[in-house]
Protein backbone atom coordinates (compact mmCIF):
# COMPACT_ATOMS: atom_id res chain seq x y z
CA UNK A 1 0.00 0.00 0.00
CA UNK A 2 2.87 2.25 0.69
CA UNK A 3 4.01 1.96 -3.11
CA UNK A 4 0.63 3.49 -3.95
CA UNK A 5 0.09 5.79 -1.86
CA UNK A 6 3.84 6.93 -2.82
CA UNK A 7 2.58 6.75 -6.69
CA UNK A 8 -0.46 8.60 -5.70
CA UNK A 9 1.48 11.57 -4.04
CA UNK A 10 3.82 12.03 -6.84
CA UNK A 11 1.15 12.34 -9.29
CA UNK A 12 -0.28 14.92 -6.99
CA UNK A 13 2.60 16.61 -6.69
CA UNK A 14 3.71 17.40 -10.33
CA UNK A 15 0.74 18.17 -11.35
CA UNK A 16 0.80 21.00 -8.27
CA UNK A 17 4.16 22.19 -9.49
CA UNK A 18 3.75 21.80 -13.65
CA UNK A 19 1.43 24.49 -12.98
CA UNK A 20 4.33 27.49 -12.04
CA UNK A 21 1.60 30.24 -13.43
CA UNK A 22 -0.51 29.48 -10.38
CA UNK A 23 2.18 29.02 -7.71
CA UNK A 24 3.89 32.79 -8.84
CA UNK A 25 0.17 34.05 -8.94
CA UNK A 26 -0.26 32.85 -5.56
CA UNK A 27 2.47 35.15 -4.17
CA UNK A 28 0.21 38.28 -5.55
CA UNK A 29 -3.14 37.97 -3.76
CA UNK A 30 -1.09 37.95 0.05
CA UNK A 31 1.30 40.84 -1.36
CA UNK A 32 -1.56 42.79 -2.33
CA UNK A 33 -3.61 42.34 1.11
CA UNK A 34 -0.48 42.96 2.95
CA UNK A 35 0.44 46.43 0.98
CA UNK A 36 -3.21 47.52 -0.40
CA UNK A 37 -5.36 46.42 1.97
CA UNK A 38 -3.06 46.78 4.93
CA UNK A 39 -2.03 50.41 3.75
CA UNK A 40 -5.30 51.51 3.07
CA UNK A 41 -7.13 50.08 6.47
CA UNK A 42 -3.85 51.16 8.45
CA UNK A 43 -3.54 54.79 6.74
CA UNK A 44 -7.43 55.41 8.54
CA UNK A 45 -6.25 53.83 12.44
CA UNK A 46 -5.93 56.74 14.73
CA UNK A 47 -2.45 55.46 15.89
CA UNK A 48 0.69 53.64 14.47
CA UNK A 49 -0.18 53.94 10.76
CA UNK A 50 0.48 51.32 7.60
CA UNK A 51 3.07 49.80 8.42
CA UNK A 52 1.77 48.67 12.29
CA UNK A 53 -1.39 47.37 10.74
CA UNK A 54 0.82 45.82 8.24
CA UNK A 55 2.47 43.71 10.83
CA UNK A 56 -0.17 42.71 12.78
CA UNK A 57 -1.88 41.25 9.80
CA UNK A 58 1.04 38.99 8.54
CA UNK A 59 0.06 36.24 10.22
CA UNK A 60 -3.28 36.30 8.69
CA UNK A 61 -1.78 36.99 5.37
CA UNK A 62 0.61 33.52 6.11
CA UNK A 63 -2.57 31.57 6.96
CA UNK A 64 -4.49 32.79 3.97
CA UNK A 65 -1.45 31.36 1.94
CA UNK A 66 -2.03 28.05 3.15
CA UNK A 67 -6.14 28.15 3.28
CA UNK A 68 -6.15 29.31 -0.52
CA UNK A 69 -3.57 27.09 -1.65
CA UNK A 70 -4.51 23.79 0.12
CA UNK A 71 -8.68 24.59 -1.12
CA UNK A 72 -7.42 25.16 -4.54
CA UNK A 73 -5.09 21.88 -4.36
CA UNK A 74 -7.99 20.35 -3.54
CA UNK A 75 -9.20 20.86 -6.93
CA UNK A 76 -8.00 18.22 -8.14
CA UNK A 77 -10.03 15.91 -6.67
CA UNK A 78 -13.09 17.41 -7.80
CA UNK A 79 -11.30 17.21 -11.28
CA UNK A 80 -10.37 13.48 -11.10
CA UNK A 81 -14.36 12.35 -10.53
CA UNK A 82 -14.81 14.50 -13.83
CA UNK A 83 -12.01 12.82 -16.01
CA UNK A 84 -12.60 9.53 -14.79
CA UNK A 85 -9.04 8.83 -13.03
CA UNK A 86 -10.59 8.65 -9.86
CA UNK A 87 -12.20 5.31 -11.10
CA UNK A 88 -8.78 3.61 -11.08
CA UNK A 89 -8.60 4.70 -7.66
CA UNK A 90 -11.72 2.96 -6.83
CA UNK A 91 -10.68 -0.43 -8.20
CA UNK A 92 -7.39 -0.48 -7.04
CA UNK A 93 -6.47 -2.42 -3.86
CA UNK A 94 -5.72 0.95 -1.88
CA UNK A 95 -8.10 1.63 0.45
CA UNK A 96 -10.62 4.64 0.52
CA UNK A 97 -8.44 6.23 3.48
CA UNK A 98 -5.28 6.19 1.52
CA UNK A 99 -6.60 8.37 -1.25
CA UNK A 100 -7.62 10.89 0.74
CA UNK A 101 -4.39 10.68 3.06
CA UNK A 102 -2.00 11.11 -0.66
CA UNK A 103 -4.48 13.83 -1.43
CA UNK A 104 -4.41 15.44 2.06
CA UNK A 105 -0.43 15.01 1.81
CA UNK A 106 -0.21 17.03 -1.63
CA UNK A 107 -2.75 19.82 -0.54
CA UNK A 108 -0.64 20.13 2.75
CA UNK A 109 2.95 20.39 0.90
CA UNK A 110 2.07 22.73 -2.70
CA UNK A 111 0.70 24.68 0.40
CA UNK A 112 3.85 24.34 2.76
CA UNK A 113 6.06 25.49 -0.42
CA UNK A 114 3.70 28.32 -0.99
CA UNK A 115 4.66 29.47 2.18
CA UNK A 116 8.10 29.21 1.77
CA UNK A 117 7.94 31.56 -1.42
CA UNK A 118 6.04 34.05 0.50
CA UNK A 119 8.58 34.17 3.30
CA UNK A 120 11.62 34.52 1.36
CA UNK A 121 10.04 37.62 -0.58
CA UNK A 122 8.64 38.94 3.15
CA UNK A 123 12.53 38.43 4.26
CA UNK A 124 13.11 40.12 0.85
CA UNK A 125 10.92 43.00 1.42
CA UNK A 126 12.26 43.63 5.21
CA UNK A 127 8.46 43.11 6.42
CA UNK A 128 9.45 40.00 8.65
CA UNK A 129 13.44 39.19 9.94
CA UNK A 130 14.79 36.05 10.75
CA UNK A 131 14.99 36.88 14.35
CA UNK A 132 10.95 37.73 14.54
CA UNK A 133 10.61 33.71 14.09
CA UNK A 134 10.54 31.12 16.56
CA UNK A 135 11.52 28.09 13.71
CA UNK A 136 10.13 25.02 15.61
CA UNK A 137 6.92 26.58 16.54
CA UNK A 138 6.72 28.45 13.32
CA UNK A 139 7.10 25.28 11.40
CA UNK A 140 4.95 23.93 13.48
CA UNK A 141 2.27 25.77 13.18
CA UNK A 142 2.60 26.31 9.41
CA UNK A 143 2.53 22.61 8.80
CA UNK A 144 -0.28 21.85 11.09
CA UNK A 145 -2.33 24.77 9.13
CA UNK A 146 -2.26 23.24 6.33
CA UNK A 147 -3.03 20.08 7.34
CA UNK A 148 -6.21 21.55 8.82
CA UNK A 149 -6.61 23.70 5.61
CA UNK A 150 -6.41 20.69 3.18
CA UNK A 151 -8.68 18.51 5.40
CA UNK A 152 -11.62 21.29 5.15
CA UNK A 153 -10.70 21.51 1.24
CA UNK A 154 -11.03 17.78 0.82
CA UNK A 155 -14.34 17.98 2.69
CA UNK A 156 -15.32 19.87 -0.02
CA UNK A 157 -14.00 18.26 -2.94
CA UNK A 158 -15.68 15.24 -1.65
CA UNK A 159 -19.44 16.66 -1.18
CA UNK A 160 -19.24 18.78 -4.30
CA UNK A 161 -20.45 16.51 -7.75
CA UNK A 162 -19.10 18.75 -10.44
CA UNK A 163 -15.99 21.64 -11.08
CA UNK A 164 -19.00 23.82 -10.96
CA UNK A 165 -20.35 22.79 -7.73
CA UNK A 166 -16.25 23.02 -6.24
CA UNK A 167 -16.34 26.86 -7.21
CA UNK A 168 -19.71 27.62 -5.99
CA UNK A 169 -19.07 25.67 -2.14
CA UNK A 170 -15.69 26.67 -2.16
CA UNK A 171 -16.62 30.49 -1.99
CA UNK A 172 -19.12 30.20 0.18
CA UNK A 173 -16.91 28.30 2.58
CA UNK A 174 -13.54 30.24 2.25
CA UNK A 175 -14.60 34.03 2.52
CA UNK A 176 -16.37 33.20 5.98
CA UNK A 177 -13.69 31.17 7.06
CA UNK A 178 -11.06 33.76 6.21
CA UNK A 179 -13.12 36.73 7.45
CA UNK A 180 -14.62 35.53 10.61
CA UNK A 181 -11.16 34.58 11.99
CA UNK A 182 -8.40 36.48 14.10
CA UNK A 183 -6.67 36.64 10.56
CA UNK A 184 -7.57 40.68 10.16
CA UNK A 185 -8.59 41.92 13.52
CA UNK A 186 -8.48 40.17 17.05
CA UNK A 187 -10.80 37.85 17.42
CA UNK A 188 -11.20 38.79 21.66
CA UNK A 189 -12.13 42.19 19.93
CA UNK A 190 -15.45 41.47 17.97
CA UNK A 191 -18.68 41.37 18.76
CA UNK A 192 -19.94 39.16 20.74
CA UNK A 193 -22.11 36.71 18.31
CA UNK A 194 -19.02 36.94 15.37
CA UNK A 195 -16.84 36.23 18.35
CA UNK A 196 -18.49 33.18 19.21
CA UNK A 197 -18.26 32.74 14.88
CA UNK A 198 -14.68 32.70 15.25
CA UNK A 199 -14.69 31.06 17.66
CA UNK A 200 -16.04 27.75 15.85
CA UNK A 201 -13.79 28.71 13.28
CA UNK A 202 -11.06 26.18 13.08
CA UNK A 203 -8.93 28.94 10.40
CA UNK A 204 -8.93 31.20 14.00
CA UNK A 205 -6.79 28.82 16.12
CA UNK A 206 -4.20 28.18 12.54
CA UNK A 207 -3.76 32.22 12.53
CA UNK A 208 -3.40 32.00 16.14
CA UNK A 209 -0.95 29.75 16.11
CA UNK A 210 1.54 31.19 13.48
CA UNK A 211 1.11 34.25 15.70
CA UNK A 212 2.97 32.31 18.47
CA UNK A 213 5.64 31.63 16.32
CA UNK A 214 6.09 35.44 15.64
CA UNK A 215 7.97 38.02 17.55
CA UNK A 216 6.23 40.53 16.12
CA UNK A 217 5.33 43.80 17.90
CA UNK A 218 1.54 44.72 18.22
CA UNK A 219 0.82 41.03 17.74
CA UNK A 220 -0.61 38.97 20.44
CA UNK A 221 -2.23 35.71 20.45
CA UNK A 222 -6.10 35.14 21.28
CA UNK A 223 -5.73 32.12 22.30
CA UNK A 224 -3.87 29.60 24.81
CA UNK A 225 -1.15 27.87 22.72
CA UNK A 226 -2.22 24.66 24.03
CA UNK A 227 -5.37 25.57 22.56
CA UNK A 228 -4.64 26.08 19.30
CA UNK A 229 -2.67 22.52 18.74
CA UNK A 230 -6.11 20.59 20.07
CA UNK A 231 -8.05 22.24 18.20
CA UNK A 232 -6.81 21.94 15.20
CA UNK A 233 -5.47 18.46 15.56
CA UNK A 234 -9.08 17.79 16.24
CA UNK A 235 -10.57 19.55 13.36
CA UNK A 236 -8.10 17.64 11.60
CA UNK A 237 -8.38 14.27 12.27
CA UNK A 238 -12.39 14.75 12.79
CA UNK A 239 -12.50 16.42 9.04
CA UNK A 240 -10.00 13.44 7.62
CA UNK A 241 -12.39 10.83 8.63
CA UNK A 242 -15.53 12.05 7.55
CA UNK A 243 -13.49 12.31 4.05
CA UNK A 244 -12.25 9.26 3.96
CA UNK A 245 -16.23 7.51 5.20
CA UNK A 246 -17.79 10.06 2.58
CA UNK A 247 -15.42 8.63 -0.40
CA UNK A 248 -15.89 5.71 0.62
CA UNK A 249 -19.48 5.29 0.62
CA UNK A 250 -21.36 2.97 -1.97
CA UNK A 251 -23.85 5.79 -3.25
CA UNK A 252 -20.38 8.25 -4.04
CA UNK A 253 -18.84 5.41 -5.77
CA UNK A 254 -21.75 4.22 -7.83
CA UNK A 255 -22.16 8.08 -9.25
CA UNK A 256 -18.83 7.95 -10.20
CA UNK A 257 -18.86 4.94 -11.72
CA UNK A 258 -22.29 5.57 -13.16
CA UNK A 259 -20.80 8.75 -14.29
CA UNK A 260 -18.67 6.69 -16.71
CA UNK A 261 -20.99 4.14 -17.75
CA UNK A 262 -23.27 6.54 -18.67
CA UNK A 263 -25.69 4.67 -16.37
CA UNK A 264 -25.63 1.29 -17.94
CA UNK A 265 -25.45 -1.46 -15.80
Amino acid sequence: MLIALKSVLDRELKKTFRQKSRLLSSMVRPLIWLFVIGGGVGSIMPNGGPQNYQDTIIPGILGMTLLFGSMMSALTTVYDKESGVMRMFIISPMPSYAVILSKLASSTLAGLVQIIMLCALLFALQQINISQLNWPLFLFSVTLTAIACSALGLITAVVSKSIDNFAAIMNFVIFPVFFLSGALYPVQNLPTVLHWVATANPFTYGVDLIKHSLHIEYVSADFPLYVDILMLSTFSILAIAFASWKFSQETTLSTLINKLTGGKR
